[in-house]
């Protein structure tokens, strides 16, 4: 009797959820086990961090905790690298080398590396794959090869609520100022002012904020709508549903208009 190929591959796309489903499942409770936080820092011995503060798992390489300090609510992505001093193992003072204020979010696949002071202020968003270094090589000796020379260091400062754009370079020395966004692929090197925006490799001054004439160049996009008071996430919810639905409805109307129209003609 022939095999019913259907059935068997019914039963075969039946297992292949069932393991899908087993897979996703045990992966998802390894991230939330492997994950860092105040109450189980496993092997990590931070000099501080906060309540609230998550490093998702996979970390990245992490080393010089005694010298990190995290801030609360911070948000650590997967494989991101936080390190103070040049190596592990070294005795680097008493005081702080790398400090994340609170609610700072680093995405996935960032790396922080603190050779000497690095401070990121509170509530600065930094999109996946941002490099933020307080340390470059030197290239003076021509006859040596540039990994073998000894690397300058500068300290780095990032100031509150700025926002940093996936694959940003900030180099050793930069001083960046308050509510800074740095364009996506930007490299920051010097000084950047308060309320601006940068962009470019190296960066420049693309936009900046005027107490008195706001924004310039002025903005080409309307300021998005503030939730009223009193909206809550359930309200939220509901709209984005009902908006859903809309979108659907349209799209079955749409395609019965296509369906009906060469017969129409």
């Amino acid at each position: 009797m022939p095999k019913n190929r259907n059935t068997f591959s019914s039963l075969s796309a039946w297992r292949r959820r069932v393991l899908a489903n087993a897979v996703q499942g045990c992966w998802r409770w390894v991230q939330r086990t492997g994950a860092v936080t105040a109450e189980s820092p496993g092997r990590l011995r931070f000099r501080r961090i906060g309540e609230g503060t998550r490093l998702a798992f996979p970390q990245g390489t992490v080393f010089g905790e005694p010298w990190i300090e995290l801030g609360d609510y911070c948000i650590i992505g997967e494989q991101v690298t936080l390190t103070a001093g040049m190596m592990p193992d070294l005795d680097l003072g008493p005081d702080p080398i790398l400090t994340l204020g609170d609610g700072v979010v680093l995405g996935r696949g960032s790396h922080v590396i603190a050779d000497t002071r690095v401070s990121i202020g509170s509530d600065t968003y930094c999109g996946p794959y941002v490099y933020i270094t307080s340390t470059n090589h030197s290239y003076d000796d021509p006859h040596q090869p540039v990994g073998k020379q000894w690397p300058r260091t500068d300290p780095v400062e990032i100031g509150p609520g700025c926002w940093l754009g996936t694959g940003a370079v900030i180099l050793p020395g930069a001083r960046i100022g308050r509510n800074v966004v740095v364009a996506a692929g930007s490299v920051v090197r010097g000084d950047v002012p308060d309320h601006a925006v940068v962009a470019g490799a190296p960066a420049k001054v693309v936009r900046h904020w005027d107490a008195e004439r706001g924004w310039q160049p002025p903005l080409r996009t309307p300021a998005p709508m503030p939730i009223p008071e009193g909206v809550t996430p359930d309200d939220l919810r509901a709209l984005a549903e009902l908006e859903l639905q809309m979108e659907a409805e349209l799209t079955r109307e749409l395609r019965s208009d296509e369906a009906d129209g060469p017969s129409s003609r």
